[in-house]
């Protein structure tokens, strides 16, 4: 296998080509930090490059594997796997910025729990990859920073906020990534870039070593080139850290384990756009039309309903928003966007208000998954836009841009429930084209195991872009 190849290979792959010796962990890395060097900076996929302490990591973990004989069992499931780190998540000893060039010499002292989880799991971290400011925004395009772009074309967004961890998987910059969602910034990016993002479940993912983000909205989660992929690292990041003020119990079976398992017939429900915002446009309904096709195709019932998030609107902005104050950066150093939302912070009494209704909204839209098990949407109302494009609005202008652009999105953030993207083909510009599945609460094993049988019945993975 050439180095290509391998670049573009599985993790779960490249992690049994280390433990059979074809591969060592430091040509894997050293192949990756090549593609890093000659292509970052067309793509701004990465921040921050740790290659002299992934070289180092990969080095002990050659050393390993050369002079002891460890079972399977006794080696970690990723051991001498690269991955990459969004820049929103602390790992000690290395920069994080959270896409403001104030915080360039910030280096925290800690792990951030996730990281913790990865790190025990054998990964070798690459660097830590771009996200919007402070990862307010659904695409990568930070003052200070080169613009995160798409691999499938260079002139679009590769989404946000986990911008540079999808284009760097898809651009063969690493194997898999660690991402984050608080309102689609893990499965916007994923179908941009033509990936597999998991949002888990409510309490699935530690937020150690503090309690909360945003009120539960946001969560880390896996972004890889396979639903295998992406459920593997979702069992490595799963599980209650001491203290977490949510959590659900493990899982019968491995996420893994389920993507092996042909799902019963499920009862499919779908919409091709969101009230009040209207329809999707003709690219993103394709794409929700001939999933919903071939999964009656595959024995599934399939219902179309109307998706009601009216009255998540406003809530659910008032405690997005909070984000931009709870960083803590003054106005002065924030990009005119979050300045303006920063201007907009509520009182405390308002932000509870706020969760008060969004949390009450949030049991209607849970209530409906009573009459069927998955939702297929959208992940967004309209084909990826340009770098740029929204670059000379008013932060008003752009606001109610992002707020129509996204808007499949934050339900499942407010409710707590599990989503996928999950790529389906190509849309009329030539970039990928994905849908979003919604599960009910904690049932991330029924969307995984779905979207495998999609996956198996429609292969994505031996597709890649073709700009080095």
């Amino acid at each position: 296998m050439n180095k290509i190849d391998l670049a573009f290979t599985s993790a779960l792959q490249q992690a049994q080509l280390i433990r059979n010796g074809e591969i060592s962990p430091l040509e894997l890395v050293e192949i990756y930090l090549e593609r890093i060097e000659l292509l970052n900076s067309q793509l701004g996929s990465y921040f921050t490059v740790t290659a002299d302490l992934a070289i180092a990591d990969a080095k002990v973990k050659t050393e390993i594997l050369a002079t002891h004989s460890k079972s399977d069992s006794e080696l970690p499931p990723f051991f001498g796997v690269p991955i990459s780190i969004k820049d929103l998540n602390p790992v000690a000893g290395i920069p994080c910025t959270y896409g403001n060039p104030s915080l360039l010499n910030y280096i925290p002292e800690y792990d951030d729990g996730v990281v913790v989880k990865i790190k025990q799991a054998g990964f070798i971290i690459l660097g830590k990859t771009a996200t919007s400011e402070v990862g307010s925004l659904p695409y990568a395009e930070p003052t200070g920073f080169p613009p995160a772009r798409n691999p499938w074309n260079l002139e679009y967004t590769a989404g946000g906020s986990s911008a540079g961890a999808a284009s760097s998987v898809a651009a063969g910059l690493c194997g898999i990534a660690q991402g984050s969602d608080g309102g689609g910034s893990i499965r916007i990016p994923a179908a941009c870039c033509g990936l597999v993002g998991i949002k888990p479940s409510r309490g699935r993912v530690t937020h150690a070593p503090v309690g909360d983000r945003l009120n539960g909205i946001a969560t880390n989660g896996p972004i890889g080139r396979t639903v295998a992929d992406a459920a593997a690292l979702l069992d490595l990041m799963s599980g209650y850290v001491i203290g977490d003020p949510y959590w659900l119990p493990n899982p019968e079976k491995s996420f893994l384990a389920v993507t092996e398992e042909k799902p019963s017939s499920l009862r499919v429900a779908y919409a091709t756009g969101i009230f009040p915002f209207g329809e999707a446009d003709a690219n993103c309904k394709q794409g929700v039309l001939e999933t919903v096709k071939l999964l009656e195709e595959l024995g599934h019932k399939i219902e179309e309903k109307t998706i009601d998030v009216s009255g998540l609107i406003q809530p659910f902005q008032t405690t997005w928003q909070t984000n931009v104050a709870t960083s803590g950066l003054p106005a002065e150093v924030l990009q005119p966007l979050n300045r303006y939302l920063l201007s907009r912070n509520s009182s405390a009494g308002e932000y509870m208000k706020a969760v008060y209704q969004m949390q009450m909204v949030a049991r209607q839209i849970v209530a409906l998954f009573c009459s069927f098990d998955v939702l297929v949407l959208p992940v967004y109302m309209h084909s990826p836009m340009r770098v740029g494009e929204w670059g000379n609005l008013s932060p008003e202008d752009t606001f109610e841009k992002i707020i129509r652009w996204v808007a499949p999105c934050p339900s499942a953030n407010a409710t707590g429930q599990p989503a996928i993207a999950l790529p389906v083909g190509f849309d009329s510009k030539g970039l990928p084209l994905s849908v979003q599945i919604v599960g009910k609460p904690a049932a991330e094993a029924t969307l995984i195991s779905l979207a495998a049988q999609i996956e198996a019945a429609r292969p994505w993975i031996g597709r890649r872009p073709h700009f080095d």
